[in-house]
């Protein structure tokens, strides 16, 4: 009788539970059958939706509802707290499994080559997402001193950090913030949050509901430059193509011509100026030095020669996510991915690196919504039982799901199963019942494993 197909998927987060649940409706699913096990590195399941979403938009959070249904299914098991290649490598996976699935995302912070970008008072925005989502593996509290910020970048990351830093500590005591982020939002200074985009309006990556959200704190003034407002024949373009962009300009326009209220947090957005530099004293940040930009035409900008210095004394940069390289594949360096054709992992020399692919951010690097990793993880998943229906996937060693758990054992590797999560999910919702609040997330690792039972 044919075994079920064996299949790892390395990354616990949407783009892996997706690939797990176009498995589960796949032919093969019903003859011979599928297997799959996820490895995630840290103890809880959901990646970016637990350590990336912005703890103030359980709407994006309530994806989970969708995630848990696939984990529920008996054909999937959970291995959290297994970090790969440090507790399981390619050809430790490989002995398991018929084929293996990369879903790791990304979660590094993209480099920005100006000068002082390595000053005290410059940082990374997925750095301090990590810290204020309760990330186990960064510190417990965040310099939150300067009253006057800069970030740097027109995406939702760089919404989700402006409107943190804008927003009052009491404000997000609702949310499942843990206490740590709650005092240290509660000394946070900031009064003034400057958001700078390189090129225009029309150009800005904000989703439309994320950019309006803005505006619904009692405590943050948002406020745009009229003189921001401009579109070329490229930008116009854009806006009669693409409703959301034009929904995003609308926004800014409203804001543009308004008077400017009395809330206590101010929030700038500010078009067309490009940083070039973290001005520093005494190896601080006291300064951001942009150059005016204008639009060519097409929807790009070139530099004025016009140079404006900005009274900030803390920069962060939202630029974009870098994925880690991952051992024994192959790596694109600029683009931070793995190359691959139909999610297939190719080698150097165009040959396909048998039985082993990628899905989601890990594959075509930190772009779209978290529903966008949906198509993503069925052309993967296409590719992998196209393999699989011509004799072309490995034949492992070891296919019983119990050598599995035998090899973690024998490694002291203190993994959590999908019931493990349910145990950490009440726990955390038990800290947060006596405050009325949905949950409060449990941040020490060691924390996490004793409150899953691992």
């Amino acid at each position: 009788m044919p075994r079920p197909l064996r299949v790892a998927i390395v990354g616990a987060g949407p783009a892996g539970i997706y690939a797990a649940d176009a498995l589960l409706k796949s032919a093969a699913a019903a003859e011979p059958g599928v297997s799959i096990d996820l490895f995630e590195r840290m103890p809880a399941p959901f990646g970016l939706i637990r350590y990336g979403v912005a703890p103030d938009h359980p709407r994006i959070k309530g994806i989970v509802t969708a995630l848990h249904q696939v984990l529920d299914k008996p054909q999937i098991r959970l291995f959290g707290n297994v970090d790969y290649p440090g507790d399981i490598n390619l050809d430790d996976l490989r002995a398991f499994y018929d084929a293996v699935i990369f879903s790791t995302g990304a979660t590094a912070d993209r480099a920005l080559d100006i000068p002082g970008i390595d000053l005290d008072g410059s940082y990374g925005a997925a750095d301090f997402v990590s810290w204020y989502d309760g990330h186990p593996d960064v510190p417990r509290t965040w310099p939150l001193e300067a009253e006057k910020v800069a970030v740097l970048g027109v995406g939702n990351v760089a919404l989700d950090v402006a409107r943190i830093l804008a927003k009052t500590a009491d404000e997000l005591l609702s949310t499942e913030i843990p206490p740590n982020v709650y005092d240290g939002l509660k000394a946070n200074k900031a009064l003034e949050v400057h958001v700078f985009g390189r090129r225009g309006p029309a150009q800005a990556k904000f989703s439309p509901m994320e950019l309006r959200e803005l505006d619904h704190s009692p405590n943050i003034e948002v406020i745009v430059d009229p003189e921001d407002i401009d579109y070329d024949e490229g930008s116009i373009t854009t806006r009669r193509g693409n409703k959301q962009a034009d929904m995003v300009a609308k926004t800014l326009e409203n804001w543009a011509i308004r008077d400017i209220g009395d809330r206590p947090h101010k929030l700038f957005l500010h078009f067309f100026e490009s940083p070039t530099e973290i001005i520093g004293e005494d190896g601080k940040v006291v300064g951001l030095r942009t150059e005016r930009t204008a639009l060519d035409g097409t929807g790009n900008v070139k530099g004025t020669g016009e140079f404006k210095d900005w009274d900030v004394t803390a920069v962060y940069r939202a630029v974009g996510y870098l994925s880690d390289e991952l051992p024994k594949l192959p790596w694109d360096v600029a683009s931070g991915t793995v190359p691959d054709q139909g999610g297939r992992v190719i080698e150097e020399n165009g040959e396909h690196l048998r039985s082993t692919y990628v899905t989601g951010w890990i594959r075509r690097g930190p772009v779209g919504l978290i529903g966008h990793t949906k198509g993503d993880a069925n052309e993967t998943v296409a590719s992998l039982l196209d393999d699989h229906a011509n004799g072309r996937l490995n034949t492992p060693t070891s296919p019983d799901p119990e050598a599995v758990d035998a090899f973690l054992g024998e490694r002291n590797v203190r993994s959590t199963t999908w019931e493990c999560w349910y145990r950490l999910d009440a726990a955390e919702k038990a800290l947060g019942e006596p405050q009325g609040r949905e949950r409060v997330k449990i941040v020490e690792r060691e924390d996490m494993l004793d409150a899953s039972g691992a």
